[in-house]
């Protein structure tokens, strides 16, 4: 179904951004809205008000879900639903996640002025804690929601304070009475988002189509040798650091020559890294650190993993340390909606946005709604490719590329019904 007459505002989706931006900027402008905080509770003070004054309903479940909802003609349809948070890492960007959001939120508003009504109702969903900054890990709302995390044990959860996120919510007034696995039953979910990263800035294109998320292997690393004094002669030692620092090396040329048959290489990080006893003049005698491996093809994923632990024994042997390498997180490959991608994919050429398929390496609210229901994601660029960053950047034409996109595939989805 096509948007030529809905009177979509790009200039009205970039003010919302802004005005968003504000609560909870950053000196280097930036935003600061980390979840379950008194300014994320202003964040969603405002997103509920912009709702209601378009006659949308709000539900908030019990994780903090919010779900704005606009009914359509035929209530026993299930809802087509667009989304995405709020929000943001200490020193995150206006756009990570409010684009979906706000987008979401003007395609709404554009229904509202034109006096449209589709057949299926719409909704809006404000995923709590897709970021994990605060609380860890992340994506907990949809996750929640979609079954993969139980809620207690989200509740449950604490801060680096010692603070719990049921109390937390509570706290700031966002502890909803509705059950989370409600929004498990959907008809379908779109999400836009920014790509971070910077495939399509290069390409040239406006529209990202994403088709599936890679599949992630996270591992915890322990390497365990012997403490020795830096004026201690080199030979016999059993250093760990020097263990640690080929197989860290390793890792990203494993991740680099995982090449599937259509030409992907794989992506590996060492994101964390403690080392004991810390001190100066100390080869240390223990040294943790995490490992991310990422894949679109799930046996090179497999293949990452058992030449990171061969090189690991090689070390091992090599350096007399003992080293463990524990799985700690693993996500299977994710296919979006095939069915939902092509209306994605039809909009885009059908706006004549130059666009490319492409997959997601990093984690959204959508991949975990793809796990239960049809689902899909539309990128747009980001400049640099720069995100959970202050200098975090997109263009308004970009923006307002992605929600074109995104109402299309919407109303193509959801159907119109008649003028009111």
């Amino acid at each position: 179904m096509s948007t030529t007459n809905l009177p979509l505002s790009g200039a009205r989706l970039w003010d919302s951004l802004m005005e968003l931006a504000q609560i909870g900027g950053t000196p280097k402008g930036g935003c600061n809205r980390q979840t379950l905080t008194d300014l994320d509770s202003e964040g969603r003070h405002l997103l509920r008000r912009w709702g209601e004054a378009i006659g949308c309903t709000l539900t908030v479940d019990r994780l903090g879900n919010m779900v704005l909802r606009r009914e359509g003609r035929d209530p026993s349809r299930k809802p087509v639903a667009m989304g995405s948070h709020l929000d943001t890492q200490p020193t995150g960007g206006k756009f990570d996640g409010p684009l979906g959001v706000l987008a979401g939120l003007e395609v709404l508003r554009a229904l509202h002025e034109a006096a449209i009504e589709t057949e299926a109702p719409l909704v809006l969903i404000n995923w709590t804690n897709e970021e994990g900054a605060r609380f860890s890990p992340p994506m907990m709302g949809s996750g929640g929601a979609m079954g993969i995390f139980p809620e207690a044990d989200v509740l449950a959860l604490r801060d680096s304070d010692g603070k719990a996120f049921g109390d937390e919510l509570t706290r700031i007034g966002w502890r909803g009475d509705a059950d989370p696995a409600g929004l498990a039953d959907l008809a379908a979910y779109f999400e836009l988002h920014i790509e971070q990263g910077a495939l399509l800035e290069n390409a040239g294109k406006d529209i990202g189509v994403v088709t599936h998320a890679l599949a992630q292997a996270w591992y915890e690393v322990t390497i365990e040798g012997a403490e020795s004094h830096g004026g201690s002669p080199m030979a016999g030692r059993r250093d760990a650091m020097m263990a640690a620092a080929p197989l860290m090396a390793a890792i990203e040329e494993i991740a680099l020559n995982a090449i599937s048959p259509a030409g992907e290489p794989g992506r590996a990080t060492v994101g964390r890294l403690t080392v004991y006893p810390d001190s100066r003049n100390i080869a240390p005698s223990r040294i943790w650190f995490s490992i991310d491996t990422r894949h679109g093809d799930p046996a090179m994923l497999a293949r990452m993993g058992s030449e990171i632990r061969a090189k690991a024994a090689e070390l091992s042997a090599a350096r007399g340390v003992a080293i463990t390498i524990s799985d700690f997180w693993q996500s299977p490959l994710t296919p979006f909606d095939n069915a939902l991608v092509g209306r994605v994919r039809d909009a885009a050429s059908r706006l004549g946005l130059p666009h490319m398929d492409m997959p997601t390496g990093i984690g959204h609210d959508a991949v975990y709604v793809a796990r239960r229901l049809p689902a899909a994601m539309i990128f747009c660029p980001c400049h640099g490719g720069i995100s959970h960053n202050e200098a975090e950047s997109i263009t308004p034409a970009w923006a307002e590329a992605g929600l074109r996109v995104l109402a299309d595939a919407v109303l193509a989805t959801a159907g119109i019904a008649k003028e009111k």
